[in-house]
């Protein structure tokens, strides 16, 4: 199993909105930026945990854990012109674009906020803390997984 950081704005899908969905589980959808894309089409297997990640809001922060419910699919908004994810370019044959469907697993018993997390050395290498890094999926070193469930 690998691990993951699974970034998104809860203003647009947050993880309240993930626990409510029927079986808690809802496609990862709408990633276009090409290394986000290809850990998804390539690396993220079925059974693996993520981070869910709360970003662009008054507090970033790592708020939950989820499970990777699926195996790597075409992301069908890509083909939907009034998707707001549609992208012309990719066709049902030639998908571009992929997701994978995530399950709630559990909240943090708190929030762990990025100002914090930028304050453990242990953390110095997670790609969430590199400057200029924007990707909404991202690996997780096993060490940095066992580092951040340690400091809830």
């Amino acid at each position: 199993m690998k691990t993951w950081l699974l970034k998104s704005e809860p203003s647009a899908f947050s993880i309240d909105d993930l626990e409510r969905r029927p079986g808690h589980t809802e496609p990862w959808d709408g990633v276009r930026n090409y290394q986000a894309r290809n850990l998804l089409r390539d690396q993220i297997k079925r059974g693996d945990q993520a981070f869910f990640y709360h970003s662009s809001c008054p507090q970033p922060a790592i708020v939950g854990v989820v499970e990777v419910a699926s195996d790597r699919r075409p992301d069908p908004t890509a083909f939907d012109p009034a998707a707001a994810h549609y992208d012309p370019g990719s066709t049902p044959d030639n998908p571009r674009w992929y997701l994978v469907d995530v399950r709630f697993l559990r909240r943090l018993r708190r929030p762990l906020p990025l100002a914090e997390l930028k304050t453990h050395p242990e953390l110095a290498g997670l790609p969430l803390l590199q400057k200029g890094n924007r990707l909404s999926v991202m690996p997780v070193g096993a060490a940095e997984w066992a580092f951040i469930l340690s400091l809830e």
